[in-house]
C-alpha cells in the first residue's frame, strides 16, 4: 500500500478529534489522515482490518499507483470511516456491508454527504451464528433458542472490533432483552481474537455463539448456522458496496468510474481471506499476484478508465499484450 505525503493536512481541531478516536482502533494511527488531503489525482481509502477488505483496498491502490494517482489507506473504525467520507477527509470505502451498516451510513446517504458508487459483491450473510455441531447437539437454529441454553453458552456472544455496527445491534438487543438475552453480554475484541476463541471452542465441541459472516473461511470450516431472527432485530447483509465522498464523481469521474466497476465474487473474497488469515501471506503480495493472474477481470474494472496522463488504464496496468 502506498502512503505518500499530500499538499495540506487536517485542521488542528479535526486532527485532535481523529487522534483520540483512532487511538481506540486496533492497528490504527493518524499518519495516513494527517498527511493525505484531497486534490486532483488523489485517492484516499478507509478500511477496517477485515482480510478481504484489506486485499481489495490493496488491489485498488496498486492499480491506481500505476495510473499515476497519489494513494493512501487508513485503518479506522466503521463510524470513523463514515465521518471521514462525510467530511471530505477520505475519498472511498470498499467495505459498506448493507444493510447491516445502515446505522452508520443511512443518514449520511440520505443527506447526500456520502454516495454509493457501486455494488462490489452480492450474496453475503452477516448475523450471529453457531458452529454446525451446536445446531446438531442442542437444536439451536434461532436467536430465540439461545436463552434456553444460557449456561452452556456462558451467557455471552462473541463480537469483533469495538465500534462495529454488528456489535451495536447485539448490544441493543441485549439492552432490550430481545429473545430473553437481557442477562447476556457481548464480548468485544477483534476479528482475529474472536475466531481464535471460536476455534478453541470448536476443538472441544463446546457451545459458542458469535458474529459470523460469509464470504469467509469460517463458514465452511465451522459449518456455520446463521441464526434465524423471527423478531427481526437483525438487519442482515445482502451486499457489499463501494462508497465515496460527496462530489467525487463530478471532481474526478475517472476515479469514480474505476471504483464503480470493481466487482468481486464470494469465492475470490474467501480465497483472499484464507491467504491472509490461514496462510499468513502479506496483503501486498496477495494483491499483486491477483492482479497478475486475473487480467481479464482487471480489464473489466478498467473499462473506459485512463491514467493521469490520458493513456488507456488497462494498457498501463497490464501491458498491451
Amino acid at each position: 500500500m502506498s502512503r505518500k505525503s499530500s499538499r495540506k493536512s487536517f485542521g488542528p481541531i479535526m486532527l485532535a478529534v481523529l487522534t483520540v478516536l483512532l487511538a481506540g482502533c486496533s492497528g490504527a494511527d493518524t499518519e495516513g489522515f494527517a498527511n493525505a488531503s484531497g486534490g486532483k489525482h488523489v485517492a484516499r481509502f478507509v478500511q477496517q482490518p477485515w482480510a478481504d477488505l484489506v486485499v481489495e483496498t490493496r488491489i485498488a491502490t496498486q492499480v491506481l499507483d500505476r495510473l499515476g494517482y497519489q494513494t493512501s489507506a487508513q485503518e479506522v473504525s466503521v463510524p470513523l470511516a463514515g465521518q471521514a467520507l462525510s467530511t471530505g477527509q477520505a475519498d472511498a470505502y470498499l467495505g459498506n456491508w448493507w444493510p447491516s451498516q445502515q446505522s452508520v451510513f443511512g443518514k449520511l446517504l440520505d443527506d447526500k454527504k456520502v454516495a454509493v458508487a457501486g455494488t462490489l459483491l452480492t450474496g453475503t450473510e452477516y448475523a450471529p451464528a453457531v458452529p454446525g455441531y451446536v445446531t446438531e447437539k442442542l437444536g439451536v437454529r434461532s436467536l430465540a433458542d439461545l436463552d434456553k441454553h444460557a449456561d452452556e453458552f456462558g451467557r455471552q456472544i462473541l463480537g469483533i472490533e469495538p465500534g462495529t455496527p454488528g456489535n451495536k445491534i447485539i448490544s441493543d438487543a441485549i439492552a432490550k432483552d430481545a429473545y430473553g438475552l437481557g442477562d447476556w453480554k457481548l464480548v468485544q475484541s477483534s476479528t482475529e481474537a474472536m475466531l481464535a476463541e471460536v476455534t478453541r471452542h470448536a476443538a472441544k465441541q463446546q457451545p459458542v455463539v458469535f458474529l459470523g459472516w460469509s464470504p469467509h473461511w469460517m463458514t465452511p470450516e465451522f459449518k456455520l448456522h446463521f441464526l434465524d431472527d423471527p423478531k427481526h432485530v437483525w438487519p442482515g447483509a445482502g451486499e457489499i458496496r463501494v462508497l465515496t465522498r460527496h462530489g467525487l464523481a463530478a471532481e474526478d469521474p475517472n476515479l469514480h468510474r474505476f471504483l464503480s466497476q470493481i466487482r468481486v465474487d464470494p469465492d475470490t473474497a474467501s480465497q483472499w481471506i484464507s491467504s491472509l488469515d490461514k496462510q499468513k501471506k502479506p496483503a501486498e503480495s496477495v494483491a499483486a499476484d491477483w492482479i497478475r493472474d486475473n487480467p481479464g477481470v482487471v480489464r473489466t474494472w478498467l473499462n473506459g478508465v485512463t491514467s493521469v496522463d490520458g493513456k488507456p488504464a488497462a494498457d498501463v496496468v497490464l501491458g498491451k499484450g
